[in-house]
């Protein structure tokens, strides 16, 4: 009688279910994990953030022609109210030197409406002076405070008292305008002394000779005494 060696079994067949289930289990390279390639996706999408983010060097000749030409467009859209306010002002003191014509006392109503739109927001100009963007330098930080305080100087004081002015030209001994007035005056100065000393922080660190504000040295009205 021959021993017969028993059959050596055959491998698993990849393609059939048993050999599937019997395919020992194979852990995945680390770098293959899910929280892996999740953790990478993030952290590639945070430095193209900060990559984005990052300013590029400015020179100072391309830094001083920014400010100059943002102090431009500031100018532009401030023109029509600094020539309104200086107008307005200008109208009161002749009123109460009693220097004004007839006709110029005709005009006066139709001009002080023209003055008082272009310093408020129905004024395109002042919307587009509202609008003017800075850039990221310390300089243009600085002019970027320009904008802010010339918007609030047209808009705010100017505009106020320009219908402090209406008031007072058909109610002359109006108390709330004689009370409101002195103080848009005082606001209007120290608005144009702000102005022009963020222009002039911005040329000391460029050390350049940017545009000033037009914003006017105002005439000091003479105000009749406050009734009661």
């Amino acid at each position: 009688m021959t021993d017969e060696l028993p059959d050596a079994p055959l491998p698993n067949d990849p393609f059939t279910m048993e050999g599937i289930v019997a395919q020992p289990p194979v852990k995945p390279v680390w770098y293959k994990r899910g929280w892996v390639l999740a953790s990478a996706a993030v952290a590639a999408l945070v430095i193209a953030s900060v990559l984005v983010d990052l300013p590029g060097h400015t020179t100072v000749a391309t830094d001083t022609a920014d400010q100059t030409a943002i102090m431009k467009q500031i100018n532009t859209a401030l023109g029509g109210c600094s020539f309104g306010v200086k107008e307005t002002f200008t109208i009161y003191q002749d009123q109460r030197n009693g220097s004004l014509t007839a006709a110029d006392r005709a005009l006066t109503p139709s001009m002080l409406r023209d003055d008082q739109t272009a310093c408020s927001f129905t004024s395109s100009s002042i919307f587009d002076l509202s609008n003017v963007q800075g850039t990221a330098t310390p300089a243009g930080k600085d002019i970027g405070q320009v904008v802010n305080v010339t918007t609030l100087w047209a808009t705010s004081d100017a505009l106020a008292a320009i219908e402090d002015i209406q008031t007072l030209w058909t109610d002359p001994t109006n108390a709330a305008a004689l009370a409101d007035l002195p103080k848009r005056e005082v606001a209007l100065a120290k608005g144009r002394t702000q102005a022009d000393g963020y222009v002039a922080a911005a040329d000391r660190l460029l050390h350049a000779n940017i545009p000033m504000p037009d914003m006017p040295d105002l005439p000091t009205l003479h105000l009749p005494a406050t009734p009661g």
